[in-house]
């Protein structure tokens, strides 16, 4: 589907965003950096993570709103007024693609809903993006720590003698997103077939059980449910984090081979004809033991030493990052994990789009907007592509 005018995927794709905090506007960013038009629909007060400070990026917002609205236009349209709500519906009307993440009967309540609009504009593709679906869940509260924690992914994060723990990002809203963007281009290629819309949705704990994969399908085959187990591996041994001289590093052996030439760095080959770990069954039925072996050994060096010498011998192995220093790790690999984007007047500072297409790159174009700053905006399959001081660079550095 690629427009030549904008030389986007995406390109002529026209999107309303009625969704608010993460899971919605990721999907919509997703959706504009490869060419979509997104105009982001918001109330009075804004997005409500434009309100969630600090931090706060060089421009003053909120570094949280910023990390998954660039690429879009703003405009405030009051749902409440007769005025705000004929021009969010006829923004929505003009649109190829809706997304939504209210409360379910919001969107009816105002005849903004998929069966309203689609008898009107029966292509439409129309994205409600829920916490637990529209039946017997419709009342409860989507947010993301409350689904780690009812959907089981609390239960299996820490170690087993701690609480349990949630994961250090809003993960389950990503993967919500994502699925969001897969059920919306799915639908659009139907769509191309067919001249019909339909509706797509996604809800936060159905993402979250596909997402946890094998620890969901080790629930199904054996009726029981996993435990917490720290850093380690419930089927891999030694598959976990290690202490050494100066902090922690992860080391992921996944074959016997790996095994051998791990204990062989190590200085300590014997390991590789021990009974006990002669196999990955064994390695796990004497996992304790094992990793006091190995970790009284990986005290006697730093952990950059420890994972440059493993590397080299083909075991998977590296030191525990902050995210400043995986930031650098991914520059020193050119992977340019960080954007400068600016309309010439304002520049926010990105993680990339880590979708690489290489003819159709995603692109750039708009820093995160103002709440409103584009007042009257109405679709222009060009918009993306028509602001001559409009310039993107990736930077070489973090």
């Amino acid at each position: 589907m690629i427009d030549t005018d904008t030389g986007s995927p995406l390109g002529g794709i026209k999107v309303a965003d009625f969704s608010r905090v993460l899971a919605g506007p990721f999907a919509s960013m997703m959706l504009a950096d490869f060419g979509a038009d997104v105009i982001k629909i918001e109330h009075p007060a804004g997005d409500d993570t434009r309100a969630w400070v600090p931090p706060v990026d060089a421009n003053g917002m909120g570094s949280y709103f910023a990390s998954v609205n660039r690429n879009k236009r703003s405009i405030v349209c009051d749902l409440r007024t007769e005025a705000g709500l004929a021009e969010a519906r006829s923004i929505a009307l003009a649109a190829d693609v809706v997304i939504e993440n209210f409360r379910p009967g919001v969107m009816e309540k105002y005849g903004l809903d998929d069966a309203s609009l689609r008898l009107e504009r029966p292509d439409l593709v129309y994205c409600s993006i829920t916490g637990f679906g529209t039946d017997a869940g419709a009342h409860l509260p989507g947010y993301d720590l409350l689904v780690q924690a009812v959907g089981g992914l609390m239960s299996v994060t820490g170690s087993p003698d701690s609480e349990p723990s949630k994961v250090g990002v809003a993960l389950v809203d990503v993967i919500t997103g994502q699925n969001a963007v897969v059920g919306i281009l799915a639908s659009l290629r139907v769509r191309d077939r067919t001249g019909q819309g339909q509706r797509v949705e996604v809800n936060l704990l159905s993402s979250l059980l596909a997402g946890m994969v094998n620890q969901s399908s080790s629930t199904l085959a054996t009726g029981t449910a996993p435990r917490r187990m720290g850093n380690a591996h419930p089927s891999i041994a030694p598959y976990e984090t290690f202490s050494t001289q100066d902090g922690p590093i992860a080391v992921a052996v996944g074959t016997d081979k790996q095994f051998v030439n791990l204990v062989r760095v190590l200085g300590l080959p014997e390991l590789a004809d021990d009974d006990r770990f002669g196999s990955n069954t064994e390695r796990l039925a004497h996992r304790a033991a094992l990793k006091e072996l190995l970790e009284e050994r990986l005290q006697h060096r730093p952990a950059a030493e420890w994972s440059a010498a493993l590397l080299l011998a083909g075991v998977p192995a590296g030191k525990v990052n902050s995210i400043l220093e995986a930031l650098e790790l991914a520059t020193t690999l050119g992977l340019a994990p960080v954007v400068d984007v600016t309309d010439g007047s304002r520049t926010s500072r990105q993680i990339a789009n880590p979708i690489r297409l290489s003819q159709t790159p995603a692109r750039y174009l708009r820093p995160p907007p103002l709440l409103g700053e584009h007042a009257g905006a109405t679709f222009n399959t060009t918009a993306l592509n028509t602001t001559a001081t409009t310039t993107t660079r990736r930077t070489a550095h973090a």
